[in-house]
């Protein structure tokens, strides 16, 4: 699969997960990350993938990372939106900017980095994207009005992009994770992770390669006839 790939949100957490197994796959890949210039220099040493800082919730820095990935590897061929971050409150606590600051960077993403290699991709009757959902998109969940609402307009922008641009050779899914054993994840407290497991019928946190097993397989050349779903990869915590 030797294409060019774009993961955002990229050098840490299920994101590297994800960057690791295109290379893996014998794509070529550029990390996109926001902020922690110390873990994507570690990551890039320890991986030899490219990293580029900018970020993804601002339109204009996304068409000039793509932009700048593309000048260095070449045209996206395939775009993971991986990239996500959290403020929770319940929503009689949330503040405006918590709430904006998620929706941007969980959902206007998408549409600024899609957009900005939808053209490419149309012109070269070939594209795979790839959007991380979550199970709180899918089902709600307590304390993330934001975080929810974000994930679950995910899954409706992958199904319109996947009708749009289908005849095109382009295909776009989602993946909608439950917990992930990442470093986030694993440093909750003891007894709260506790009873999260509890509540996953195989009785464990996912892996973030699991998650990356099931983009590499989308954005290949075998998941072609794959578009406009969501994968439900949740230990069957929730069940659609």
């Amino acid at each position: 699969m030797a294409r060019v790939a774009l993961v955002t949100g990229g050098t840490r957490g299920i994101g590297e997960a994800i960057s690791k197994a295109l290379k893996a796959a014998g794509c070529t890949v550029a990390a996109n990350y926001g902020g922690n210039d110390e873990a994507a220099q570690k990551f890039t040493a320890a991986t030899g993938i490219a990293a580029f800082k900018w970020d993804v919730g601002n339109f204009k820095s996304c068409q000039d990372g793509v932009a700048k990935v593309a000048a260095a590897l070449g045209p996206v061929e395939i775009l993971v939106n991986n990239a996500g971050i959290t403020r929770d409150a319940p929503l009689h606590k949330m503040s405006a900017e918590q709430w904006a600051a998620v929706i941007d960077t969980n959902l206007n993403s998408l549409f600024y980095m899609t957009r900005s290699v939808i053209e490419s991709m149309r012109e070269k009757n070939f594209g795979r994207i790839v959007s991380i959902s979550s199970i709180n998109g899918q089902k709600g969940q307590f304390g993330q009005p934001n975080y929810s609402a974000a994930k679950a307009g995910v899954i409706g922008f992958t199904k319109a992009v996947a009708l749009e641009n289908a005849s095109k050779g382009i295909t776009a899914n989602a993946i909608a994770p439950g917990y992930i054993g990442t470093e986030m994840v694993r440093a909750v407290r003891e007894d709260v992770l506790q009873k999260i497991v509890a509540g996953i019928p195989v009785g464990r946190l996912g892996e973030a390669e699991e998650i990356a097993r099931c983009v590499v397989f989308l954005a290949s050349d075998q998941g072609g006839f794959i578009t406009g779903s969501t994968i439900t990869a949740n230990g069957g915590q929730y069940m659609v």
